[in-house]
């Protein structure tokens, strides 16, 4: 029977001989193969060059807003699906997602700075207004 391609490699990493217990020789192979996957590693770990060329935004209430936001706009139907690329509108998940933001004004009243607790309202009033004209 014939052996089937079962999607990986397994490889003896060991640096001494199992017969004699001496260091082993690594063939250039080896050598290349171990540093091609220490590069694919490293564009993985945090810290790395590919991680610094696409920096998030920084984590703070306006981009949190904005980014709901941003997904009510795609539910709306208005932007186009990051996975399919096509537009597709589901006014149920835009409702939920101004509902989302219209519970976190009622629970950070009092605690937003001035220009944050605007931003919410602005963004709140352009959704409502969006879902209004989409619905009727």
């Amino acid at each position: 029977m014939a052996e089937e391609e079962k999607g990986f490699v397994i490889k003896d990493r060991r640096t001494f001989s199992e017969e004699t217990g001496e260091p082993k020789a690594e063939t250039s192979q080896e050598t290349k193969d171990d540093k091609a996957a220490e590069k694919e590693t490293a564009k993985a770990e945090p810290g790395s060059a590919a991680e610094e060329e696409f920096q998030l935004p920084e984590v703070n209430f306006a981009t949190f807003v904005f980014s709901l936001s941003s997904s009510a706009i795609l539910h709306f139907g208005e932007l186009p699906d990051p996975e399919t690329g096509a537009k597709k509108e589901n006014l149920l998940m835009a409702k939920h997602t101004i509902d989302i933001l219209g519970m976190l004004e009622e629970k950070t009243k009092g605690n937003l700075s001035s220009d944050e607790a605007q931003l919410l309202k602005n963004v709140l009033y352009d959704l409502r207004m969006r879902y209004v004209r989409q619905t009727t």
